[in-house]
């Protein structure tokens, strides 16, 4: 079955790499990115991301090592690997977060947040409204202050889900093994507001969590 034993040993070596490089944790790496290629994020707002087009390389370059490793059942095995790399990182982190991790690095989101935005008084006041989930795996209660980001295409142009800004900071504690869901209804002060958004909603949301001197992107 093994063809090249070093081929298959180099394979792993850079498969490990990659994830290493790329590992969603603390910080979500794909922020941004507007093209992407599994756990690599491709192109973003600003361009190219080179260090993503190197994994990638990396990336395809294992994948064809561990094929030429093998005498047969190579696809059935570049399958499998594709599937676990795919999983692999998620449950690497719930397990870290559900043993060794504290504060805002046991926090978890599920990256379904939505955000909906709408003018009630032109260039006065907006309607700002957000649903996300977080998850605390740890046994302790978690207190930290969220800030929403801007990201992908349009972002440097029109503030968006920033907006929410203007009526933080949002201090907020999520107990000890519990799941919470977060419902923030603002009426935003624009007035002072240049390059925003009139109307609009966003079903990719993203925001920072701070702690202290921490601080997580997700």
């Amino acid at each position: 079955m093994i063809k090249n034993i070093t081929a298959l040993i180099s394979a792993g070596v850079l498969l490990a790499i990659c994830m290493f490089l790329f590992f969603p944790y603390p910080n979500n790496p794909l922020i941004g990115a507007t093209i992407t290629f599994m756990s690599f994020p491709i192109q973003n707002e600003d361009g190219f991301v080179w260090k993503g087009i190197v994994a990638t390389t990396i990336f395809l370059i294992a994948m064809a090592l561990l094929i030429y490793g093998l005498k047969k059942f190579y696809v059935v095995a570049a399958v499998l690997v594709l599937f676990l790399y795919a999983l692999l990182p998620g449950y690497l982190v719930t397990a870290y977060q559900k043993t060794f991790a504290s504060g805002i690095g046991a926090i978890s989101y599920d990256q379904n947040g939505e955000c909906t935005f709408d003018t009630v008084e032109d260039n006065v006041r907006m309607k700002g409204e957000c649903e996300l989930t977080l998850k605390n795996h740890s046994s302790k209660p978690v207190t930290f202050e969220l800030e929403f980001m801007d990201t992908g295409f349009g972002s440097e142009e029109a503030k968006m889900e920033s907006l929410m800004n203007i009526a933080g900071p949002y201090t907020m504690t999520v107990e000890g093994n519990r799941t919470e869901f977060i419902e923030l209804n603002e009426f935003l002060d624009i007035s002072d507001v240049t390059d925003h958004i009139y109307s609009g909603s966003s079903s990719d949301v993203h925001f920072k969590l701070i702690e202290k001197n921490k601080e997580r992107i997700f």
